[in-house]
């Protein structure tokens, strides 16, 4: 059974799954599925081709699945996806995707999307995602699992940040940021490496010292940021340090913030 506030406005066609909680005053698109144990505060918004996986909350005025703010946009079908037991607080806005960013939005598992936060079209949110108070993801952005980006900040679009990192605050990210990286001041600075992050984790202290030694070389190696990204793959024995490396190394329509001197 589901429970549905009488002020509720559930178009035909809508699929509620079982356990579902809908507060006064929200509205679910005729094309919306809401898998089992949703839970809808009031006054949010679930519309457009839009699907929420199992036991995810969304609270009071979000807007979920409106079209993009993008000027190219043309009313072409394309969807958002959002995984399970995902955290999405008040004032979130979450956009669907564009025919030339893949068509889709996606949002990962365990994710907290604090007050205020915008994820724009084509967007692809991995597992276990923070992003705090009024932060935003402009569109196409790649945000891998295990990241933390601080309120008030802001991802360029197109931008990648790889598994583990954390912007700080108030921070502007104009280009992509290796995994695990520590990136903050007001124009983006890769300043270190997310050490607290690591070992909250529990990382082999093995694997933090490769990644403190790569991070040396990628700061003060010869060559340029890519040559000496290539150099560590060269015999890199740590898994992490082939991750960044790989990343570096990967696809991208950036280039990438690269350690202070």
């Amino acid at each position: 059974m589901s429970g549905i506030h009488p002020s509720a406005i559930i178009e035909n066609g809508a699929q509620i799954g079982e356990g579902c909680v809908i507060g006064p005053f929200c509205f679910v698109g005729s094309r919306v599925r809401l898998k089992d144990r949703v839970e809808l505060k009031s006054h949010v918004v679930v519309t457009g081709d839009t699907e929420v996986d199992e036991d995810t909350i969304i609270f009071n005025f979000s807007v979920i699945g409106e079209i993009p703010q993008d000027l190219k946009f043309g009313g072409e079908d394309t969807r958002l996806e959002i995984g399970k037991r995902n955290r999405i607080r008040e004032h979130v806005t979450v956009n669907s995707g564009t025919d030339g960013g893949g068509g889709v939005t996606r949002i990962g598992d365990d994710c907290l999307l604090m007050a205020g936060v915008h994820v724009a079209h084509d967007v692809q949110i991995g597992n276990r995602v923070i992003m705090v108070n009024h932060s935003g993801a402009a569109g196409h952005c790649i945000i891998e699992d295990d990241v933390i980006v601080g309120g008030i900040s802001g991802l360029h679009q197109w931008v990648r940040v790889g598994r583990g990192a954390i912007i700080g605050a108030l921070t502007m990210v104009p280009n992509d940021v290796i995994p695990y990286g520590l990136v903050q001041a007001p124009r983006g600075e890769l300043d270190g490496l997310n050490l607290v992050g690591l070992k909250r984790r529990g990382v082999a202290r093995a694997d933090i010292s490769a990644l403190r030694a790569a991070f040396r070389e990628l700061s003060d190696g010869d060559g340029t940021f890519m040559d000496r990204a290539k150099r560590l793959g060269e015999d890199a024995e740590s898994e992490y340090v082939r991750e960044i490396v790989n990343f570096v190394t990967g696809d991208s329509d950036r280039s990438f913030l690269t350690p202070r001197k």
